[in-house]
């Protein structure tokens, strides 16, 4: 295969997951798909494909021939189906099934169907069912079967033994149910439409001493961005000049806004509120941090979680089964209407929608709040965890420490020691490496030439400062570790040794504080039943145990981040679910291979929220309570969805197959399970207020990294 590209086409007609599935297939299908996600979702198809093999218009065609509509633009967004369309919609259902109850009761259809012949009757019941009848031979013609082959089949059973205007009722049923299926699925997607919305659209450029407005998609890196009052931010960026008052809620799902400033980095789709800016954009579109969590929220349901891959596969085999006993029921009864009556009720869809509907309903709510989940499997996973690793540096602290004492010996100075620290420290982003620069600043000692800067993964950094082999960092650099320098630290501090051509010549002692909102968060998290909580970290001892004994957890010391994946893999070889808690960088590793990593306060950080699979974009601990709280909500709600299924259409098939519900009141009642998989998988939509509480301000500017 030669180079390959990635497209994305809209799809408009799919309600649940089995006609993503029937796109997927049919997309696949075509020579020069490398691979296909279909996101229900997001109502569009993400193909790879070589386009020297396969054209886009190749694939549309492919979806249109499976029976869905591919349009060259992504339709408008609509609006939600609101209350008053859904109660016209539900007094339209009850006079229709009223009119058929009595006319089947007072034997009116007898006499009004007698009237008519069968030829023209037949006629308006295929006419009126044409768009579904052509899917279902479309899908035939691919030797596929989907929840609408069984409804066809009973309108021509009905059709076959005469009843033209039973199989007219049962049409008017499966239209009403698939308005169902599509208002389900809508108010499922809603909190992703509602995210896409907020994407600004134009952006106001100085450009060759003037300003300009274009659309945001032309914007390039580097160029100068101007924000008046109320208008919302295009791109990422920093202010070059000018302060405002900045509402970050479509970022962090902070309520509080921030007051921003030259050197702030400001984030896209967020509003300033009062005051004008000038930002020097950094990331563009969609790569920009909206962009990146529109993208990952829409995508979210390709990772499905282990329920949902098993609904999938029950509703794979659902309806060969239902067939089967639709077939013995025509055998045993001699009845073409108690099967058709069989197949009417049957509702195969009810089980596709049963998960994604409220997992795409929590992914959304939760993404409107600042709380970024990538997919089912993470929610699922969250719902049974027993064990959560918490780093410590910015984690639990607030990753701000400073420099409290400064140890010279061996012959240098403390202004010598902190001088050559802050000078190898100069291109490191660590929070450690802020503090000696900014006590060095703040003695006004001068920077001094740095070259072959070097980090130290888990130990610290090296460089050649002034003609010296400078090297600063944890006890691992020192060639001979000198006991005497460590006992006059107090406890609680970190201590950072200087090594200056092999020789140990300082310590500079760093503390940091415990952060006010961790230690009531760590209780939450007990009250869920969490059995283990454990702190892991880079640091000493001492500063562990200081940090781990105000929070109430036990500790382990002195880990490099191999250590740290090692410990996770210890507790999975164990049979625990693992959830790991970081900033995100620095963690990186033990994240990725936990069952769950969530990165605390990730906004704007692109290794935070690529690495982790919960991405928290406010810094913010009580989010870490609330998403267990919600991710066991969720899962309640698809076991009662998927129990309530189950249920329903056992009995709904029973009924049918023995006769005691007729074909009409069949068709009508194979529209009730989605509208309780509705209103149950609704109350997700709501969820997470609590979570969007602020327990006090987030951090502004950039998140440091973990010890």
């Amino acid at each position: 295969m030669g180079r390959t590209h990635t497209i994305e086409i809209p799809v408009s007609g799919m309600d649940c997951g089995e006609c993503a599935a029937h796109v997927r297939r049919a997309v696949e299908e075509l020579p020069g798909v490398e691979s296909v996600r279909v996101l229900l979702g997001a109502g569009k198809a993400v193909v790879r494909l070589d386009p020297a093999r396969v054209s886009p218009a190749a694939v549309r065609r492919a979806i249109e021939a499976a029976g869905y509509s591919a349009p060259t633009r992504p339709p408008a967004a609509e609006g939600a189906l609101h209350r008053p369309f859904l109660t016209a919609l539900g007094v339209v259902f009850g006079i229709v099934l009223f009119a058929v109850a009595a006319g089947e009761w007072l034997g009116l259809f007898d006499r009004f169907t007698a009237r008519v012949p069968w030829p023209v009757g037949a006629a308006i019941a295929l006419g009126a069912g044409y768009p579904v009848f052509r899917n279902v031979v479309r899908a035939a013609l691919r030797r596929r079967i989907t929840a609408h082959t069984l409804m066809t089949l009973g309108v021509v059973a009905a059709l076959a033994v005469g009843e033209w205007a039973t199989a007219l009722v049962l049409v008017f049923f499966i239209r009403l149910g698939d308005y169902v299926e599509r208002f389900t699925t809508d108010r499922a997607r809603s909190a992703i439409r509602d995210l896409t919305a907020m994407a600004p659209q134009m952006a106001r450029l100085e450009r060759d001493g003037r300003e300009v407005e274009i659309p945001v998609e032309g914007v390039r890196v580097g160029e100068i961005v101007v924000v008046r009052p109320g208008e919302r931010i295009p791109v990422d960026g920093e202010v070059v000049a000018g302060t405002a008052t900045v509402d970050q809620a479509a970022i962090t799902g902070e309520a509080m806004p921030a007051e921003v400033g030259p050197g702030s980095k400001v984030f896209a789709a967020t509003i300033a509120t009062l005051g004008s800016l000038r930002i020097r954009a950094t990331h563009v579109g969609s790569d920009s941090t909206f962009g990146r969590v529109i993208r990952l929220v829409e995508e979210a349901e390709a990772h499905k979680a282990e329920v949902h891959r098993t609904a999938d596969r029950f509703a794979a085999y659902y309806l060969p089964v239902v067939a089967a006993i639709g077939g013995l029921t025509l055998l045993v009864r001699r009845d073409p209407l108690a099967m058709a009556a069989v197949f009417a009720v049957a509702c195969s869809c009810s089980f596709a929608l049963a998960t994604p509907i409220a997992m795409l309903a929590s992914i959304g709510a939760a993404a409107r709040r600042g709380v970024l989940v990538k997919g089912g499997r993470y929610l699922e996973a969250l719902a049974r965890a027993d064990v959560v690793l918490v780093d410590k540096t910015g984690t639990l602290t607030t990753g701000r420490p400073r420099i409290t004492e400064v140890l010279a010996m061996n012959g240098a100075s403390p202004d010598d020691v902190l001088a050559l620290a802050a000078s190898a420290e100069r291109d490191s982003e660590h929070p450690l490496a802020r503090a000696v620069r900014h006590a060095a600043q703040h003695r006004g000692l001068a920077s001094l030439p740095v070259e072959a800067f070097e980090a130290l993964p888990g130990a610290g950094v090296r460089a050649r400062v002034d003609g010296h082999l400078v090297a600063v960092g944890s006890e691992r650099i020192v060639p001979e570790p000198d006991a005497a320098a460590r006992t006059q630290l107090r406890d609680g501090q970190t201590p950072l040794y200087v090594v200056r051509d092999g020789k140990l010549i300082g310590v500079l002692a760093a503390s940091d504080s415990v952060r006010d909102d961790a230690v009531g968060a760590i209780r939450a998290l007990q009250a869920t039943g969490i059995r283990t909580i454990e702190l892991l970290t880079g640091d000493n001892e001492a500063s562990a145990a200081t940090v781990a004994d105000a929070v109430g957890i036990p500790y382990r010391a002195n880990l490099l981040p191999a250590d740290k994946l090692a410990v996770v893999g210890e507790y999975q070889a164990a049979g625990h679910t693992v959830v790991m808690v970081g900033d995100g960088v620095n963690d990186a590793p033990a994240l990725a291979r936990a069952d769950v990593g969530i990165a605390l306060g990730a906004a704007g950080h692109d290794v935070a929220i690529e690495a982790a699979h919960v991405a928290l974009l406010r810094d913010d601990w009580h989010l870490v309570p609330a998403l267990f709280e919600i991710a066991r909500r969720t899962m309640g709600v698809v076991r009662l969805n998927i129990g309530f299924t189950t249920l329903y259409n056992l009995v709904g098939i029973s009924l049918a197959a023995l006769g005691y519900l007729p074909p009409i009141f069949a068709a009508a009642a194979q529209s009730l399970p989605d509208i309780g998989i509705l209103a149950n998988s609704s109350r997700l939509l709501r969820q997470g207020r609590s979570a969007a509480h602020p327990a006090g301000r987030a951090a502004g500017g950039t998140r440091p990294r973990s010890t």
